[in-house]
Order: structure tokens, then C-alpha cells, then sequence
């Protein structure tokens, strides 16, 4: 049986359109809806393509890089390819989905996010007498852009060098690229989370005294500031990790438990336990991940696939534009250790 995707004509204008990503237009071209309850049910346009050309790109079995190509239309395959597992690197054991509330995509540089303010007394829903006025909420846009950065590497080998190696084995670092675009993206996300995003909103900060450690009831404390938001994730350096694991809450054997069987910590507030190297030393940010922080991205990682279609693999960029906007400003707060 004959499939439209054996006969689909590949060219480097499918990365031009404007406002779609390669897959989008492949999948326009050839949509996944006409292989329900056939073999290729649960491929994409991209895995199709794939097939096509008897390209195996995991596993023992593995195809050489050279097998993009062999023909004309498979070599425009390969930017895709080296963009899909760079985002695959991005998104492995990737902390801002876990710290994210929202995440918005735009065609350009230019955004400004949005904001809220509770008119009257804060947010308090109290009972509305009969012709009172209703208290309101006016929603507003912020006063200053949010700032987008590009983030990236280069793509430094000749394809002399890489023409015969494994796809498997090239994959590794593809993704070690597609992490390293991850972490960027989180120092982005901590620096406006503790300083905000140009628009007045820092995050109010809660110091430890001098001589005092870290304990149980300093979280309390911490925890209680956050009303009426719910302190549900703590992203913590690594040197307050330690402490917050020698506390003697953690020694709870639930908790034990739950780590040994899940590799995942929860403080014994009930907050996810987060993390990360990026923050310096004896800080920590708790903050309500519904309410905090949006992501705002400006396409999808992009590769200079005239080079990589082209053999010229020498210092081809990758590259992911992103940047990061406080939603409100009480849902995420900084404690300091001493």
C-alpha cells in the first residue's frame, strides 16, 4: 500500500514560513490523521520521514550521521532532527516546568505581560450589600517590556568528523547542548524571580538572624508570609539542601521512603523540593508556582539549517529565545540563610 509521505517533496523553504516550525509544515503537508488504524498510527510527519529513508537515529542499531545524506531530501531532515534533540535535552530533568504558571509563545521580541491589582481591600471577597458596588479587580498591562534573551551554542565539527558516528552517540551531546540552554534559561528565571521583571517587583526577602540556623520553625515562619498564596515549591542551593536534610522533620521514615522509592523530596510543609546550582549560596526561593512566573518564548530552537543541510556543520548555531515576567509579585519570595 502507497502512503503519501513516500512522495512528499523535501526542500529548505519548509523551515522559512513564517509563524510555523518544520514539523508544523510537514505535518500540514502530510497529517498524522490519515494513518489512524494503520501501521504508522503514533508517528508524526517527522518519524515518518524518518521511515522513509531507513533512518534509525537510537539504539545498537543506529544509523552513521551520513545517512541524512544520501539524498537531498533527507539532508533537509537533519536540522529538525538536531533541533528535536536538543529540545529533548532542554527538557530532560529541566526545573522550570516544576516553577512555571505559565508559558506564552510569540512571533517577535516585543511583549508585555500582564498584571493585576484587587481594587478596595485586597483580594477579600466580602459580602456585597444590595445597589453596593461589586469590588473589583482591574487588570492591566505591565509598564515595561519583558526582557527576551537568545540563548545558545555553537555547533563546531567539520562533517569529515562526524560523518561516521553514531547517531546514538552524536545525540549525547545534542542534548548536553540542549541542557546547558536549560540552565541559561533558569538563571534567567531566578534572576527575575529575586529582582523582578523591571516593572517595581522584587521579591520581598526574609533574612535569617546571624547566628541562627536553619530549622523547623524558621520554615514555618517563612511558609506563613505567603498568604493568601501557598508556598507549594522551594528551590534551594545546594548548601541549604543540606541543611534542610539534616533537619530532624526529614527523618520522618515516610519521607524516607517516598525519596528511596521516587527520588523526589517534599519538605514537611508539603512543598516540592527543588534543587539547583544556579542560586548562590544560603539562598533559597519558595513560591507559589500557580501565581508566579510566566515564560514567554520567541519561537522554537532554531538551527542554521542552511548550514546543516549543506554539510557545513562548522560553528553552525543553535539557538532558543526566551524570556521571564513575575505574574504577582507575593507568590514568590527569597529566604536567606545565614
Amino acid at each position: 500500500m502507497a502512503y503519501y509521505y513516500d512522495n512528499l517533496k523535501l526542500d529548505k523553504g519548509m523551515y522559512r514560513e513564517a509563524g510555523r516550525s518544520f514539523s508544523q509544515v510537514l505535518e500540514r503537508e502530510d497529517p498524522s490523521e490519515r494513518y489512524r488504524g494503520t501501521s504508522l498510527e503514533g508517528l508524526d510527519a517527522f518519524q515518518r520521514q524518518l521511515k522513509r529513508f531507513d533512518i534509525k537515529v537510537k539504539g545498537e542499531t543506529s544509523d552513521p550521521v551520513e545517512a541524512f545524506f544520501r539524498t537531498s531530501d533527507a539532508a533537509v531532515l537533519f536540522p529538525e532532527y538536531i533541533a528535536r534533540t536538543v529540545r529533548q535535552g532542554m527538557e530532560e530533568g529541566d526545573v522550570l516546568p516544576h516553577i512555571t504558571a505559565a508559558i506564552t509563545q510569540i512571533d517577535g521580541m516585543d511583549y508585555r505581560s500582564i498584571t493585576s491589582e484587587a481594587g478596595g481591600e485586597e483580594k477579600k471577597l466580602k459580602p456585597v450589600a444590595e445597589g453596593a458596588a461589586i469590588p473589583s479587580t482591574t487588570i492591566k498591562v505591565q509598564a515595561n517590556l519583558v526582557k527576551l534573551k537568545k540563548r545558545g551554542r555553537m555547533l563546531v565539527a567539520s562533517y569529515e568528523a562526524v560523518r561516521f558516528q553514531k547517531l546514538d552517540l552524536f545525540s549525547v551531546t545534542l542534548r548536553q547542548i540542549g541542557a546547558h540552554i536549560a540552565r541559561t534559561h533558569l538563571e534567567d528565571a531566578v534572576e527575575v524571580l529575586i529582582n523582578g521583571d523591571g516593572n517595581s517587583n522584587p521579591a520581598a526577602v526574609t533574612t535569617i538572624a546571624a547566628g541562627k540556623s536553619l530549622d523547623y520553625g524558621a520554615l514555618v515562619d517563612f511558609w506563613a508570609r505567603f498568604d493568601p498564596y501557598t508556598m507549594n515549591t522551594l528551590l534551594v542551593s545546594s548548601d541549604v539542601m543540606l541543611q534542610l536534610l539534616k533537619l530532624p522533620e526529614f527523618q520522618n521514615p515516610l519521607t524516607g521512603l517516598n525519596f528511596q522509592g521516587t527520588g523526589q523530596l517534599a519538605t514537611p510543609l508539603g512543598a516540592n523540593l527543588l534543587r539547583t546550582s544556579v542560586l548562590a549560596e544560603k539562598t533559597a526561593i519558595g513560591l507559589d508556582r500557580r501565581f508566579a512566573l510566566e515564560m514567554v518564548r520567541s519561537g522554537d530552537v532554531m538551527v542554521e539549517y542552511d548550514k546543516l543541510i549543506d554539510r557545513q556543520l562548522e560553528r553552525a548555531a543553535i539557538t532558543a529565545i526566551s524570556g521571564f515576567a513575575k505574574v504577582f509579585t507575593g507568590a514568590s519570595q527569597v529566604l536567606k540563610v545565614s
